[in-house]
């Protein structure tokens, strides 16, 4: 029975400074460095077969740290923008609280926290959705399918496209689900990948 094990990248400086990050390539926080550094003390008596992480320097440097502390720097590792955060197009950048003031909070709600309502030049949840499940199915499945054991290093969104799929999430659900910087969650899956149990390490 493969472990599929997944960890949002520690905090970056923009979590910090409370503004949309997206696709804007911000480096971990000294405090993401620490929630990097935890999460691989939690990690140390797991064994990985590879490792899956985005093209953005946050969730690499949070899964090398991870590596590190768990003495598996060698492990194969495949980066892809498919596993990106929300490209949160005209908000990136912008303070959240900033945000809300200009357009109004009741339309920063919608933007954050419908499904597939995106906000200017960005993406929707459905949006992210729709580029990490392929990757999931065509990259990462067989891996899984072949009974290795898989470490992604990702974001809050592209992450939650992914628990939505893995335990079968309602729209409604996943958009209240929150996911933790720098804890990681295991998934214990049968050899058809369904879900047998899953928590936080």
């Amino acid at each position: 029975m493969p472990n599929l094990v997944i960890v949002r990248h520690g905090q970056s400086q923009w979590n910090l400074e409370n503004r949309f990050t997206g696709w804007i390539d911000i480096d971990l926080s000294p405090a993401g460095i620490e929630e990097a550094k935890k999460a691989g003390a939690k990690l140390k008596g797991y064994k990985f077969d590879k490792a899956f992480t985005s093209d953005l320097i946050r969730a690499q440097r949070t899964l090398d740290i991870i590596l590190e502390e768990t003495g598996q720097k060698d492990i194969p590792v495949e980066k892809d923008k498919a596993l990106n955060e929300r490209m949160y197009g005209d908000l990136q950048g912008m303070n959240k609280d900033e945000c809300r003031e200009k357009f109004g909070a009741d339309q920063v709600k919608i933007w954050r926290r419908s499904y597939d309502i995106p906000p200017p030049n960005g993406e929707s949840l459905k949006d992210t959705a729709d580029r990490v499940l392929p990757y999931y199915r065509e990259k990462i499945e067989p891996e899984l399918k072949a009974g290795k054991d898989v470490l992604i290093s990702a974001h809050g969104n592209s992450l939650r496209a992914l628990i939505m799929h893995l335990e079968n999430l309602s729209k409604e659900v996943i958009l209240e689900t929150e996911i933790p910087t720098g804890s990681p969650k295991k998934y214990v899956l049968d050899s058809g990948l369904k879900v047998i149990e899953t928590s936080y390490i």
